[in-house]
């Protein structure tokens, strides 16, 4: 592990002599990942001198003891104690900072939410789920953007998709994919009685031109006039786009913008993240199963989580978890729920690797 730390910190400090040469500095990409890099570094080189500084201090406190009297003694020993703490708790932790990192981690998501079984109380909890990650984008600094949308009568949503721009946004929001289940009395239900519903949760790292080749050829494009409901959606131009990619059969439409040429690339865009997505996803089923990680699999069709009303309770089937503020998740505060996702993920994948 020691060569390990040694190799990573090395490379952190050529970064930092990269960064500050002028000549990386007028090639803006080029620039940006190198910052990429030493940004996910930092954390790691932290970690390192952190227990370096223990060892150290460890070190020189033994040394001290041999001279000092017995109240020096007394401070040292305490001291002592603490650094050994640190040391061990660093051990635990280097570990699992030293696991490869997902290469889509740094990029933006699309999340897309359908509504499931449960019919117009699923459409409207997908709208209370569109609205939980965009508060906890804004607590994250974060900026979303709808691509498309079907909304209900009564305020739902039957299905929706939004852009996530933000750094390390796929880090955290990629554990949100799989079915959610909400129990509740619904506001359609006049007899009290409590309904399960699900609605599915997809999350995809936004795909860039370079990783994506799609041949115009491959492309069927269709055009027709916006529809939904309460006529906000509606107009009497062809501006709704609607993609289909022939060889995959992915069929993306996007109505929201009053533009054509708008709402065609919002709905390329989608369209690149779907089939990346499914590249992705081919490729982890070739994985052997018992190598793939529990948490973070993505299976959309794994239930990942209960939203129980009566109950107060958020459940995640997935590490076991339940936490009684399910006003706050609701609002966007995910930060414990995605904290002990992202550490059961580490400590399985560390298991993998021993």
């Amino acid at each position: 592990m020691l060569s390990k730390l040694t190799a990573v910190a090395d490379k952190y400090h050529e970064l930092e002599a990269l960064l500050s040469d002028p000549a990386v500095m007028a090639d803006m990409a080029q620039w940006q990942r190198y910052t990429r890099e030493h940004a996910a570094l930092t954390p790691i080189v932290a970690a390192y001198d952190d227990y370096r500084r223990a060892i150290a201090t460890v070190a020189e406190d033994k040394e001290l003891l041999r001279e000092a009297d017995a109240e020096m003694k007394e401070l040292l020993l305490e001291e002592i104690a603490a650094a050994e703490e640190e040391r061990a708790r660093l051990e635990k932790e280097l570990p699992m900072l030293l696991l490869p990192r997902d290469p889509n981690d740094d990029k933006n998501v699309i999340v897309e939410i359908r509504g499931g079984v449960g019919g117009e109380e699923a459409a409207l909890f997908a709208a209370s789920l569109f609205r939980m990650y965009a508060r906890y984008a804004e607590r994250q600094g974060w900026k979303t953007e709808i691509l498309s949308g079907n909304p209900t009568e009564i305020g739902g949503f039957k299905e929706i998709s939004f852009l996530v721009n933000g750094a390390g946004a796929y880090s955290k929001l990629k554990y949100e994919s799989g079915t959610h289940r909400v129990q509740r009395i619904p506001v359609t239900e006049s007899g009290g009685r409590i309904h399960t519903s699900a609605v599915t949760v997809a999350v995809l790292p936004e795909a860039e031109d370079v990783e994506v080749t799609i041949d115009p050829n491959d492309l069927r494009i269709d055009t027709y006039c916006a529809s939904g409901a309460g006529g906000q959606y509606v107009n009497r131009t062809e501006t709704a786009i609607r993609i289909t990619h022939l060889p995959t059969g992915i069929v993306v439409q996007c109505q929201d913008e009053k533009s054509q040429l708008k709402n065609r690339e919002k709905a390329m865009k989608v369209l690149r993240a779907r089939i990346y997505d499914r590249a992705r996803q081919e490729q982890a089923d070739a994985v052997a199963a018992d190598r793939r990680s529990q948490v973070g699999s993505g299976d959309r069709s794994e239930r990942i989580r209960t939203y129980n009303f009566p109950q107060g309770r958020v459940t995640d089937h997935r590490i076991g978890l339940t936490l009684y503020k399910i006003d706050a998740v609701l609002d966007g505060d995910l930060d414990e729920l995605l904290a002990a996702l992202i550490t059961a993920d580490r400590t399985e994948r560390l298991n993998r690797v021993r």
